[in-house]
């Protein structure tokens, strides 16, 4: 694969593409895969931190465009795009929040 992508890279003429296309296309060979390899997996706690720090970062970022956007040092476009993306994830997580919410008022109204 490598060397298809350093051939498309390195020619400069049409013949490069097409005999990287062709030999891509028509390639029978199976890759290996290595399915005997053990993954591990981030633990339910990790992984709900690990994209609680990203939202966390993102509505900071929106924020610090924002204020960028007021001091003349960053441009309209940056600024809404920035604070739209941290609008998204903040709505993201409220959604996600509710959800949590209603699980856990309906686990507590199950009778033991």
């Amino acid at each position: 694969m490598i060397n298809e992508i350093s051939a498309l890279t390195s020619s400069s003429s049409t013949d490069g593409l097409l005999k990287a296309t062709s030999t891509t296309r028509y390639s029978a060979s199976t890759p290996d895969m290595g399915g005997t390899a053990e993954v591990s997996a981030p633990s339910f706690s990790e992984a709900v931190s690990q994209v609680s720090q990203e939202a966390i970062d993102k509505i900071k970022h929106g924020e610090a465009a924002a204020i960028a956007g007021v001091d003349g040092q960053a441009s309209a476009q940056q600024v809404v795009e920035a604070v739209l993306a941290a609008e998204s994830t903040l709505q993201t997580a409220i959604a996600i929040r509710d959800k949590v919410v209603s699980a856990y008022q309906e686990i507590s109204r199950m009778s033991i």
